[in-house]
């Protein structure tokens, strides 16, 4: 497979998925060796729950505390959420979407969401894995991925 083709892949398989390149380096050096690809494109195609929980975590926790702030709730919220016209201030929505949400994720109610928090709050309800934005493949781009990568293995092969 050429390098155009592979890139024209990954792009479709990752196209919502922000801070990709941040979570699949592992050891931070600025470069995906091979281990982390794969590594990462197996949490991406056949990843369990838990590996999917502890990989959105870490995407939604910026600043790598290991805490989900209200600020990076926020941040992320309004990243994603489309813009509307109204005469009310769009960030005071955000701001009270966000108090909606730790009331119901926050579950040591220290006004930020743990690991734990997170995923207690997920397995409670498995739509709440992306609840700060898309950071997995969908379904779809997924599918289209594995057909083109797994149709001909003898593709690889090439030099």
């Amino acid at each position: 497979m050429n390098r155009k083709k592979l890139q024209k892949l990954t792009d479709s398989l990752t196209k919502n998925c922000k801070h990709l390149f941040r979570e699949f380096d592992k050891d931070n050096d600025g470069c995906i060796t091979v281990s982390e690809w794969v590594y990462g494109l197996s949490v991406f195609l056949r990843g369990t729950l838990e590996e999917k929980m502890k990989y959105c975590f870490d995407v939604f926790d910026l600043n790598g505390d290991g805490f989900i702030s209200k600020e990076e709730m926020f941040h992320m919220l309004k990243d994603s959420l489309l813009k509307q016209p109204s005469e009310e201030d769009p960030d005071e929505g955000i701001k009270d979407l966000v108090e909606i949400t730790l009331k119901k994720m926050d579950h040591d109610h220290d006004g930020k969401l743990s690991f734990a928090d997170y995923e207690q709050a997920v397995r409670e309800e498995t739509l709440l894995l992306e609840a700060f934005g898309p950071c997995l493949p969908d379904p779809k781009s997924q599918k289209e991925f594995e057909a083109q990568v797994f149709k001909d293995p003898n593709e690889f092969n090439e030099v």
